[in-house]
């Protein structure tokens, strides 16, 4: 395994990337036995395939999946060097590779452009996604930083709080229940739930909310992807929802979708940045995270004033400047 070369690894990156020897080598400027050649000898220093070639394209061995994964962290450590180097000659130069969860959206680009308005020179690739892919990506290394509620378990993570996530139950402005306070849990659990699918953050939250209601757990609603599918669904009158406060600024403001008033609302979550904590942070990273920690909370969205003013206090969310 010493006679890998680093040449090679980026070979077999390229090849995972686009899922053929042809596009791998395009991407390389290399030619496709060059490539063919490179992953053989890789795989006869290991004894093991590395790939199935499949009509899909060359799909990951479990041996193949060990050594991308050290392929990743080599890429990884090789960037962090070219950073640091950088950093100790003084600029704030180098490329962070930013994962959020998809509820992060909505305030994640603003807070990208408020964070390159102070660092110009500092690149920031975005990847999307459930919490599931988030981890995930995490964890092969695939992403610097992930944006997220709940850290994970299952990996050794640093976690850093830089705002908090307020959880809410919303229905369209014609709904009977939107003029009523103080709706029991009891009551609320009678309404037909639109929800995300099982494992996200906002589903968790609210299957300990409705623990100890008998049977909710068992019909707990309809399961849709994505915010933007519920949002639509509540705003049609198909159901209520339990979301994230800071996906629906837009549509409060609008009038398109009112917050109930349920007792035990808004329950209170954070926002986390998660990285890795056996992997040594690279400059760009720590600035990234002391400019979360400084100034994260800033980018959150903002509870609209046209809200009622004796429920704005209960999410500790300053209402928005008009």
């Amino acid at each position: 395994m010493l006679n890998i070369t680093l040449r090679q690894l980026r070979s077999l990156l390229a090849i995972e990337q686009t899922g053929k020897i042809s596009m791998a080598a395009n991407s390389l400027g290399l030619t496709g036995p060059a490539i063919t050649m490179q992953l053989k000898q890789i795989e006869d220093e290991i004894g093991l395939a590395l790939f199935d070639r499949t009509p899909d394209g060359m799909r990951p061995t479990a041996a193949g999946t060990a050594v991308l994964d050290a392929a990743h962290a080599v890429q990884e450590r090789l960037r962090a060097l070219e950073e640091e180097v950088t950093a100790i000659s003084g600029g704030k130069q180098g490329t962070l590779k930013l994962g959020a969860v998809s509820t992060a959206k909505y305030f994640t680009p603003r807070m990208i452009a408020a964070f390159q308005k102070y660092n110009p020179d500092i690149d920031i690739e975005l990847f999307i996604g459930n919490r599931a892919e988030t981890i995930d990506a995490l964890r092969h290394q695939m992403v610097d930083i992930v944006l997220m509620g709940r850290p994970p378990r299952d990996i050794e993570v640093e976690a850093f709080l830089f705002g908090d996530h307020p959880l809410v139950i919303v229905a369209p402005p014609d709904h009977p229940l939107t003029k009523k306070r103080d709706i029991s849990k009891e009551e609320i659990a009678a309404e037909k739930f639109l929800v995300r699918e099982a494992g996200s953050g906002t589903r968790t939250s609210l299957e300990v909310f409705f623990a100890d209601v008998p049977g909710k757990l068992d019909n707990l609603g309809t399961e849709m992807g994505s915010n933007e599918t519920i949002k639509q669904a509540v705003m049609a009158g198909l159901g209520i929802a339990f979301i994230s406060a800071h996906t629906i600024e837009q549509e409060l403001q609008m009038g398109r979708l009112v917050i109930l008033d349920v007792e035990g609302m808004p329950i209170r979550r954070q926002w986390f940045s998660v990285s890795r904590s056996d992997r040594t942070p690279s400059p760009v990273m720590r600035i990234f995270q002391e400019f979360l920690i400084r100034e994260g909370a800033k980018y959150l969205p903002l509870i609209p004033k046209t809200y009622p003013a004796e429920m704005i206090g209960s999410f500790g969310i300053t209402p928005m400047k008009r």
